[in-house]
């Protein structure tokens, strides 16, 4: 079974590089984040005619959160127990869908930016990630061989080396000690980073701005995660990042991070 995490940047705009990604890497499961439509907007048909169904929670031009399977999608969950809300009053946004395919409970997460460091969105940023790991620990003691992927765009680089220059990001979001720290949370949770140890840096990144030819200086951030809990991790057979998939007209400016998993025995 072969799982992946994309940000796609809008899928309306990019749909046929997300259906050709697909096809090129023969997917099972991909996880999309910041889809960038409401529900009703989203490209249904040419996910389906290549196979796929699609769980998708958009509410605006903002965010949006998909998974797109061909193996089946059953149990969809929008948002997970305690997520926390943002706005006056707080409403949930959609940045996290969950649903089970082929076995596995599989999450769509795009974590929240944070801003700068001085801004109100940093806390909403790591009340949200306690949240998870909440969740996730509460997962994992309901049924500790239970298979969960926590996919997603988690704007956070955990490491020095998952960024191109430490003292540019010093004094900035995605690096700061308390996100670091946040994102350490739900790996102490149990749930391990499946790709790192066959997409070994430094310079292996996930995401390159799209300003100052960042991408082709291999100025880019590792933001983009597959995180797995003991019994996933066990059956991690591989990863990588399509890198190629940044190149070329009217790319997003992340990358796809892949996973093979071997046949649940």
């Amino acid at each position: 079974m072969r799982i992946a995490t994309f940000n796609c940047n809008s899928v309306r705009t990019r749909v046929d590089r997300v259906v050709a990604l697909l096809e090129r890497h023969q997917v099972d499961v991909l996880a999309l984040q910041e889809t960038k439509c409401k529900d009703d907007q989203f490209p249904l048909l040419p996910f389906e005619a290549a196979g796929y169904e699609v769980a998708h929670v958009g509410h605006s031009q903002w965010n949006g959160v998909a998974l797109v399977s061909r193996v089946g999608i059953e149990d969809v969950e929008v948002g997970f127990p305690g997520q926390p809300g943002w706005g006056d009053p707080a409403e949930a946004e959609a940045r996290a869908i969950g649903a089970t395919c082929a076995g596995v409970r599989l999450w769509s997460l795009y974590v929240p930016n944070g801003r700068s460091l001085q801004d109100p969105h940093l806390a909403y940023k790591l009340d949200w990630l306690t949240a998870l790991r909440e969740a996730g620990t509460a997962w994992l003691a309901e049924d500790p061989q239970a298979q969960i992927a926590l996919l997603g765009d988690w704007n956070i680089a955990p490491r020095d080396e998952d960024v191109w220059s430490v003292p540019f990001y010093e004094g900035r979001t995605h690096t700061s000690p308390a996100e670091r720290s946040a994102f350490q949370g739900v790996v102490d949770a149990g749930y391990a980073d499946l790709a790192r140890p066959y997409t070994e840096g430094p310079g292996v990144y996930t995401y390159w701005d799209y300003t100052r030819l960042a991408f082709p200086k291999r100025r880019g951030m590792r933001i983009d995660f597959v995180l797995g809990s003991p019994a996933l991790e066990a059956r991690v057979e591989g990863a990588f990042i399509d890198r190629e998939e940044r190149k070329g007209k009217g790319a997003s400016d992340h990358a796809p991070v892949v996973v093979d998993l071997a046949d649940a025995g």
